[in-house]
């Protein structure tokens, strides 16, 4: 059996082949270019194969309301040229299998949830945060993707600003300085005038960013409480967590009782940005078994 895999994002799709155990058999990634072009070009590579299902989780955002006369579309996304289309529909013409259809960080939530599990952790709900060119999140709980009426958009929640960081506007075209607003990559070069990679960690920038990351941490630790909140992305290294667990532990206040920060908070258990992949795979083989 063979389930086939795209993560497709606003830079890159990548698109993979595995089994049922979730291995990889043959990965391809390529820029995001047209819509014509960057599709026809994942057609074209799972055609070398032949796949049961396939798993779709996608920047957006997204329509993944079946009832929806836009269902599998990508829908308001500021990237240009992929607003209102119709990925889902395109790729169930041309390959005609099973096929889920989710965010990408969505996918990647359910990936790190099959992971957890398969490492003997016993946990039942996981929330994933991403944190690079934007922020979102995606929310697993008893195996199931929260959201019925839509997917969430964590990153475009509101947070107390820092006293340090009062004049900073935020970056979100949408809404300021929403959580993405002020913590995603761009920030950076829009607070200081350079690449976030070259920003020395001892930068008190970065105790702003944890200070915003940590009331994300707690929000979500209060409405879903969940078993463990990861955190992926290239902003999202480990000395900035550590921040933020620190953060966490002040401000929370032990006001309900947490797993040890360094377990509750974590990056991601699947290497090399792997988690969407293998999210893509497990949704994917459960189409089959739909």
């Amino acid at each position: 059996m063979l389930i086939g895999s795209i993560e497709a994002g606003g830079t890159k799709f990548v698109c993979a082949v595995g089994d049922e155990d979730y291995r990889v058999k043959d990965q391809i990634t390529f820029p995001t270019t047209t819509p014509e072009e960057t599709l026809k070009k994942a057609v074209d590579y799972f055609k070398q194969f032949e796949i049961d299902a396939l798993g779709v989780a996608s920047f957006g955002p997204i329509e993944i309301r079946k009832h929806s006369p836009k269902s599998g579309y990508i829908t308001t996304t500021p990237k240009p040229g992929w607003k209102n289309v119709n990925v889902l529909g395109y790729l169930r013409e041309e390959l005609n299998v099973p096929m889920s259809w989710t965010t990408d960080v969505n996918g990647s939530a359910y990936g790190e949830y099959i992971m957890s599990t398969l490492s003997n952790e016993k946990i039942d709900s996981l929330v994933y945060y991403t944190v690079g060119t934007g922020v979102g999140g995606g929310a697993v709980i008893n195996g199931d993707l929260l959201g019925e009426a839509g997917h969430p958009e964590m990153g475009h929640t509101y947070v107390k600003r820092h006293p340090d960081d009062l004049e900073f506007e935020g970056i979100c075209p949408y809404h300021g300085d929403c959580l993405e607003g002020l913590v995603a990559g761009p920030t950076f070069e829009a607070r200081l005038g350079k690449k976030g990679e070259t920003v020395p960690l001892t930068d008190p920038v970065w105790d702003i960013m944890a200070y915003y990351l940590a009331q994300a941490v707690i929000q979500t630790t209060l409405i879903i409480r969940p078993d463990k909140i990861v955190f992926g992305g290239s902003v999202a290294n480990e000395t900035l967590l550590e921040k933020v667990r620190q953060q966490v532990d002040e401000l929370l206040d032990d006001y309900v009782e947490l797993p040890p920060l360094d377990k509750y908070i974590t990056r991601p258990l699947i290497k090399n940005n792997g988690s969407a992949t293998l999210g893509n795979f497990a949704l994917g083989l459960n189409q089959l078994q739909e």
